[in-house]
């Protein structure tokens, strides 16, 4: 899978943010662009994804009006209301988890985890379960709450999965063909780094960036992380703490 990297500027040249460009089977392109902790975007074919937009990480009124919004679940450094009001038009399909739905008044897609939504041709995104499963962690994010990842599927044939706020569980073995994976690595509250190891070991991504690792007192090394995850998977680290 090629990669380009540089920087790309935003609408109106007021700020820059990194990026990946990934050639994809057709011919076609997906960019990646990485702001903050757990903000990123995806474009694809014209269609703009934001997942988790929160307004400190990036500035949003400078950049394209969102196709897609995707959010994970209602914790503050994943689900900012003011950053979607800036991205959103009247044809923004927001998917959501259950618990962030309510902020909506019906105004969006409910995903629970293994639900499927079609919001745009050529894309299909599955919600995942994300939920911690160690004693000390699981009042962070609790299974019953249903919070969710998403793998976002292109009909190019390139398949992202984004972890939202996990530690690694059964789910993650009956996911398949992942090109890319956006796993959280933000101790204590989500992973080790080896449980970000295991979960590499079920999902067996082609390319691993390791994301939400930062703005915590103890932030993972993330380039110990790629040695552990070794032969497992490309690891790609990016601004993403």
């Amino acid at each position: 899978m090629p990669l380009l990297s540089r920087l790309f500027a935003s609408s109106g040249d007021k700020k820059s943010y990194p990026c990946d460009y990934i050639a994809l089977p057709d011919g076609s392109s997906l960019r990646l662009t990485f702001f903050a902790h757990a903000s990123i975007a995806i474009e694809y074919r014209g269609l703009h994804i934001y997942v988790d937009p929160v307004a400190q990480n990036a500035d949003y009124e400078a950049l394209p009006k969102a196709d897609i919004i995707l959010v994970t679940h209602s914790h503050y450094d994943h689900f900012d209301m003011a950053a979607i009001d800036l991205l959103r038009k009247e044809s923004t399909a927001i998917l959501c988890d259950k618990t962030s739905a309510e902020a909506f008044a019906g105004d969006c897609f409910t995903m629970l985890p293994g639900a499927t939504a079609r919001p745009a041709d050529g894309i299909t995104v599955d919600a995942v379960a994300a939920y911690n499963t160690s004693p000390a962690q699981l009042q962070f994010h609790p299974r019953e709450r249903e919070d969710c990842g998403y793998v976002v599927s292109f009909d190019a044939g390139v398949r992202i999965y984004i972890s939202g706020d996990t530690e690694p569980i059964e789910e993650m073995r009956a996911l398949h063909d992942i090109d890319i994976a956006f796993i959280c690595a933000n101790q204590p509250y989500t992973m080790k780094p080896e449980q970000v190891v295991e979960a590499v070991g079920m999902i067996r991504p082609k390319i691993l960036y390791p994301y939400h690792f930062g703005q915590v007192d103890d932030p993972t090394d993330v380039e110990a992380l790629r040695e552990l995850v070794g032969p497992l998977a490309e690891v790609r680290l990016r601004p993403l703490a």
